[in-house]
């Protein structure tokens, strides 16, 4: 067998880009996004999808133009040079520990609802860091289960919103739906910030560019196709909950769960709590077992990072990478809430986003042997006034952690130690 024949297809990457993308955000978020978008948060959820697929628009474009893996930060380096690549490289791999922080926080804010003990901070955190440790633990001990938990989360995820769409076709085909006018104050930029953070997950789709048959053409396809599909599921999600729960979705810890017990009762809010919590866990594990990847990556095979981020084992395991990545990731955790993760995670992927944009910019000149942006510099340029835009509605103290890693970036990148000329 042919290694292109051992490589993924259209069909998998797919299914990865779906598994990617499709995470805590809409099991906590849709009470968040009630309260800036009221009834019309399924609107705002589906323009953060039309949006989002301006800016996939764009990864398309420049994964048609490269051969390699990385995403983001390759593409800011082949247009821009080292240093630029760096600061992206280095944002990417923030966002991954960012990432694991905010899932783990959104699993035991899952669980809380079962188990009240975890409201206590000093249990929260605790719990919090050793599930961070565990997950750390089963990454340094190789790839063989990561497949296993990609296919369980992806598919007790699907089961469970396609159960929840039918449930509340079923409920309105009833007539029992709250259909009623809400009192929300509209806050467009808010409700923006928390939707784009249930699509954030597809960037990380083309940093395994490279274990993909003809990434080129199937790469661009599957960004597309998944930003359509994921839009599609997380609107009617959207649009179903505010009509089961109505307003009372403003005071849901987990809207799903709620929204089911009103039909199963607690046996029914049991099961979808323990399905999102193994779904939510799966994901972490995902992104813990990736994210040490990219240090990896940008360190051994790059030179992007100081060498001991590169060292690995005789298995090629990056056993430093896991260790440093899970330090970081519980230290963030310990920084702030859920909500407070993801606003990170959202100006962190804008970082990535804009340089995107302007490498598109930089090559048109250029026909790429795939996919085009159509429109020339337009696209692009709207993305890139977008993100500015999204950017504005960050909280202060957020802006505040990111320069921070800034600073460390600059530091890291000063400070390596098979810098080439």
């Amino acid at each position: 067998m042919s290694d292109n024949a051992k490589k993924m297809g259209f069909g998998s990457i797919y299914l990865l880009g779906i598994n990617g993308i499709i995470g805590s955000g809409i099991f906590l978020l849709p009470n968040q996004i009630y309260k800036t978008a009221g009834n019309q948060g399924y609107l705002i959820i589906f323009l953060a999808a039309l949006a989002t697929l301006l800016i996939t628009l764009c990864y398309a474009d420049m994964a048609s133009r490269t051969t390699g893996d990385g995403a983001a930060w390759l593409y800011s380096y082949n247009a821009f040079g080292r240093f630029p690549g760096f600061e992206v490289g280095f944002f990417s791999w923030i966002q991954g520990i960012i990432t694991i922080s905010a899932e783990v926080a959104a699993l035991l804010n899952i669980l809380m609802t079962l188990v009240p003990s975890f409201k206590d901070p000093t249990v929260y955190k605790i719990t919090g860091i050793a599930i961070i440790a565990v997950l750390a633990g089963i990454c340094l001990l190789g790839s063989g289960v990561t497949s296993i938990s990609d296919n369980v989360s992806s598919a007790i995820k699907i089961v469970i919103l396609v159960a929840f769409i039918a449930l509340a076709a079923w409920q309105i085909s009833r007539g029992s739906v709250h259909i009623v006018s809400d009192s929300v104050k509209f806050q467009p930029n808010s409700a923006f910030n928390t939707a784009f953070y249930m699509y954030s997950g597809f960037s990380f789709l083309p940093i395994a560019a490279a274990n993909m048959q003809n990434p080129e053409k199937n790469l661009p396809r599957a960004l597309i196709s998944v930003i359509v599909t994921v839009g599609i599921i997380y609107s009617l999600v959207q649009f179903s909950v505010t009509r089961l729960l109505g307003p009372a979705i403003a005071n849901a810890k987990s809207p799903l769960a709620t929204a089911f017990s009103q039909v199963f009762g607690q046996t029914g809010f049991v099961v979808i709590i323990i399905g999102m919590a193994i779904s939510i866990l799966g994901v972490a594990f995902s992104v813990s077992f990736s994210t040490p990847y990219i240090a990896y990556s940008l360190s051994n095979k790059h030179k992007l990072l100081p060498s001991f981020l590169g060292k690995d084992d005789k298995r090629q395991v990056p056993w430093l990478a896991i260790i440093v990545t899970a330090v970081l990731s519980a230290l963030l955790f310990l920084t702030g809430d859920y909500i407070f993760l993801v606003s990170c995670v959202v100006l962190i992927s804008l970082i990535q986003y804009i340089p995107t944009a302007l490498s598109v910019m930089h090559f048109q000149k250029t026909k790429s042997p795939g996919f085009n942006v159509p429109g020339g510099k337009l696209i692009p340029i709207v993305v890139v006034l977008l993100c500015v835009y999204l950017a504005t509605g960050v909280a202060a103290k957020v802006w505040l952690l990111i320069i921070i890693m800034l600073v460390i970036g600059t530091a890291f990148y000063m400070l390596d130690d098979h810098k080439q000329s």
